[in-house]
């Protein structure tokens, strides 16, 4: 039995590695546009089945398969990655001095087996972010491949005055939910 986790994102695989599980990375090359109409919370919990269930597909019998996926949430709108400096900008703006929603959906397939899903709802307060602490950051590059362009496991822990719910959900994979998924599966961490 192999456990994969179906993400590209590194901060996954250290979160993973944290609590102690040997795994394979194979990130799922998936469309992550949102559909028409379609919910954050909707949105988020597809992306993780969807990421999942395309690397189970052909892997032997009893293999394990996570898949997550997380959005920032502001005034209901999905703040996914930006598209470039510009819109990272925006996004960081509309954040500031105010709180906002960070989803985190995952889904633990086992090949031939159960499926079981959990999601993370935590709500983060940014304070005021000056016009050139903004500009810093972006120039630092850690915001662009961030759902809401910035990563509270680094420089953008400055910005953030409370959080409310589950550290490593807004960092993208909530350890609590997943361990208990994985055990539910019959994966251990030793």
């Amino acid at each position: 039995m192999a456990l994969i986790l179906a993400s590209a994102s590194p901060r996954r695989a250290e979160l993973l590695a944290q609590i102690g599980y040997q795994f394979e990375v194979i990130p799922a090359d998936i469309n992550e546009r949102p559909l028409e109409g379609e919910l954050a919370e909707a949105y988020v919990q597809r992306m993780a089945k969807e990421k999942a269930e395309a690397i189970v597909a052909g892997r032997p019998k009893g293999d394990v398969v996570i898949g997550s996926d997380t959005s920032v949430i502001v005034d209901g709108d999905i703040l996914g990655k930006p598209l470039n400096r510009a819109d990272a900008k925006s996004m960081l703006q509309r954040l500031a001095n105010r709180s906002h929603w960070v989803l985190t959906s995952v889904y633990v397939i086992v090949q031939g087996g159960s499926a079981q899903a959990a999601l993370s709802r935590s709500e983060v307060h940014f304070g005021q972010i000056e016009a050139a602490a903004i500009e810093r950051y972006l120039e630092t590059g850690e915001a662009d491949d961030k759902a809401g362009a910035y990563g509270i496991q680094g420089r953008a822990a400055a910005f953030i005055r409370h959080l409310s719910g589950s550290y490593s959900g807004v960092m993208g994979l909530p350890l609590y939910e997943t361990a208990a998924l994985l055990r539910a599966a019959g994966v251990n961490n030793e």
